[in-house]
């Protein structure tokens, strides 16, 4: 094969950001920013040419050089972060984003950050005020803590209690709680950043009070409880009572400090599901520092919320690298918004996207998954094969990993594609559509599809089968 022809067929760069086709691409993007596109889809198109055989391969892709200009151009001058249908039954999904905030959460966002704000401003005063007195007095009266702050997330909160509390000292804690979290971050290894030393007690699946009876000594600055929010032990275990571990503390003069990551607020056992410690409970425990993830079970924004004693609170926000791990000021209106919604549990349920999926009757689920399949049944029928079926959702995001919630689910059986070409179109969607694939069906679960999104299904898998 002559291959030469072929690279003769290339236009040059010149002539390329000539034609009427790049001249239009250049009204939206600057002209240097095409220019290095133009360069590399030629430069790639002439490495296609030399490593191929297929004479009709090569002229294929030689008549789609303007379509892979452009398609090269849109693919940095797009935005990349999309909003996503979440049909994967999963509603704390961390790869999708984690907790939902409500829309009137967004536009109390909007209200505050497309102006000034008193972020740090004490109107009563007229002078610099703290970012934390926006939010402190709601958190506190809603933990029933004596102060509160927050910092990026969770870890950060970890890391910020330990470095004020514990730097050059020693931290207790059971072998059974060093958890992983996400991304192979542990918490060893972030206890570790902090100067304290960590000090396991017990075995993986028990420890008892007398182990941490017996390491305590004068280098002891603390005990630390983990919350296993993410995995169970089940079987032959054994972990010592909150309440006795306070006693222990207190008696010998140091702090307790727990670790509860999912940030429950509300008894979700009221609703059906396993009972799971709420940060209330902690602090009414006598917990000198609690500290829980905000973008959970909380369904707020990603933050590291920590509540308890004010004296402890007051050292750890002049600790040094709070300023480092602060929040911005889209959290701090997002946090006091999502805490002012549990003034009323009703209100939270009803008002918090994380709680009303929890939540949601599967009777209406079951009702919502009836009308989409019906209005696709018209559409589709003779492409794919849709079915209502059973299912359950998890809650995911490191919460409550045992629990399962019963939910419906449309189950999709393209009869003229494979599955995994149906998963896949429906991914790269205007708005991307994430499902999960069992058994070579599609499922998507109704539970974690938003109010308004069945509009979206129904467009995309119309768009495709048409």
């Amino acid at each position: 094969m002559d291959k030469n022809k072929y690279y003769r067929l290339i236009p040059k760069v010149d002539k390329l950001m000539d034609s009427n086709e790049i001249k239009r691409l250049c009204l939206n993007c600057d002209r240097e920013y095409i220019l290095d596109s133009v360069r590399e889809v030629t430069e790639n198109l002439r490495e296609f040419i030399n490593n191929s055989d297929n004479e009709q391969e090569i002229l294929k892709k030689l008549s789609c050089l303007y379509d892979d200009i452009e398609g090269d151009v849109k693919s940095y001058t797009s935005y990349h972060m999309k909003r996503v249908v979440n049909a994967t039954g999963t509603i704390l999904h961390t790869n999708l984003g984690r907790a939902v905030i409500s829309e009137e959460a967004a536009d109390r966002i909007k209200e505050l950050v497309t102006g000034y704000s008193n972020l740090e401003y004490d109107l009563e005063s007229g002078t610099r005020g703290s970012r934390y007195s926006n939010f402190e007095k709601i958190i506190t009266e809603i933990t029933g803590a004596e102060s509160a702050m927050a910092v990026n997330n969770n870890a950060a909160a970890v890391l910020l209690i330990l470095s004020a509390v514990a730097n050059g000292s020693e931290v207790v804690v059971s072998r059974g709680e060093l958890v992983e979290i996400g991304g192979s971050f542990r918490v060893p290894d972030v206890m570790a950043q902090s100067g304290g030393s960590l000090i396991e007690v017990g075995t993986t699946n028990k420890t008892h009070l007398y182990d941490y009876e017996g390491a305590i000594n004068e280098r002891t600055a603390a005990l630390l409880k983990v919350h296993t929010s993410n995995y169970k032990i089940v079987g032959f275990t054994e972990s010592v009572p909150l309440d006795a571990l306070v006693e222990l503390a207190h008696s010998r003069g140091i702090s307790l400090i727990e670790d509860i990551g999912s940030g429950v607020l509300v008894d979700l056992s009221k609703y059906g599901l396993t009972y799971e410690p709420t940060v209330q409970a902690s602090i009414r425990a006598g917990v000198d520092i609690v500290c829980f993830s905000g973008d959970k079970l909380l369904g707020g924004p990603q933050a590291g919320i920590i509540v308890g004693k004010k004296s402890i609170i007051d050292k750890i926000k002049k600790h040094p690298l709070t300023r480092a791990l602060r929040i911005d000021k889209i959290t701090a209106v997002a946090l006091e918004y999502v805490f002012h919604q549990y003034i009323n549990e009703e209100k939270a349920v009803n008002n918090i996207p994380v709680l009303r999926l929890i939540t949601e009757d599967l009777d209406n689920i079951k009702k919502r998954a009836e009308v989409l399949k019906e209005r696709l049944s018209k559409e589709i029928e003779k492409c794919c094969e849709i079915k209502i079926e059973k299912c359950q959702s998890q809650i995911g995001g490191g919460s409550l990993p045992l629990e399962r919630i019963n939910s419906y689910a449309l189950s999709l059986k393209p009869l003229n594609i494979t599955t995994a070409s149906l998963e896949m179109k429906l991914r790269h969607m205007d708005t991307p559509i994430v499902g999960r694939v069992a058994n070579d069906n599609l499922i998507m679960d109704l539970r974690t599809v938003l109010k308004g999104e069945e509009e979206i299904i129904f467009n995309a898998l119309k768009k495709i089968f048409k």
